[in-house]
């Protein structure tokens, strides 16, 4: 290559090296005209617009398109939470988190909607809220046709029919199917 004086042994990686110095981004996605200089960026980013989620923990319901999303969403079942409130004392994985979470100290809500003027503290809830008024309940269960407005409400409800009990107590070892119920039970063991 001319421009970065590297050797490459292969004219398909010639022709790539090429495209990354021109700027020249041939792939674009037929959904929202988005261009890529890369094939393989293009057949990511179209998992945007499926919906396909390939990537699943283990340890709870959650899917992610990217194997580096479920990568960085495992640490969150670990014990090391870094970054702590330093007006309660709740611990996070991540400092986003810790500063979104100062606005329930503040009773801050940064996020409204343009249809209502409901106001939220976090973006995400905002998001959610917007289902309201466009009532799209675009995942639908396989096996009872129920339709739900996000995806983790269908893996939540999807429980139901395989009886999956994925949150264990460490001390009686009872197996709960969301965590809100391991939550409630671990209180009996305090």
């Amino acid at each position: 290559c001319i421009m970065s004086e590297k050797a490459y042994t292969d004219d398909c990686d010639l022709k790539k090296r090429d495209i990354v110095h021109t700027g020249q981004k041939p792939y674009s996605c037929n959904v929202c005209d988005k261009t890529f200089s890369q094939k393989a960026n293009l057949i990511r980013h179209s998992l945007v617009h499926s919906g396909e989620k390939p990537f699943s923990c283990n340890l709870c319901v959650k899917t992610f398109s990217r194997r580096n999303n479920l990568n960085r969403h495992s640490l969150v079942h670990r014990e090391v939470k870094p970054y702590s409130c330093s007006l309660c004392d709740k611990t996070f994985t991540w400092k986003t988190n810790l500063k979104e979470h100062y606005l329930v100290h503040t009773r801050e809500k940064p996020y409204s909607c343009s249809v209502c003027d409901k106001a939220f503290s976090f973006k995400q809830s905002l998001n959610r809220h917007y289902v309201v008024h466009t009532g799209e309940k675009p995942y639908s269960c396989s096996v009872c046709d129920r339709t739900f407005s996000r995806k983790s409400d269908l893996n939540r409800h999807c429980v139901a029919h395989t009886g999956e009990k994925s949150y264990s107590c460490t001390v009686c070892d009872k197996a709960f199917s969301r965590k809100t119920g391991l939550n409630e039970h671990s209180l009996i063991h305090v």
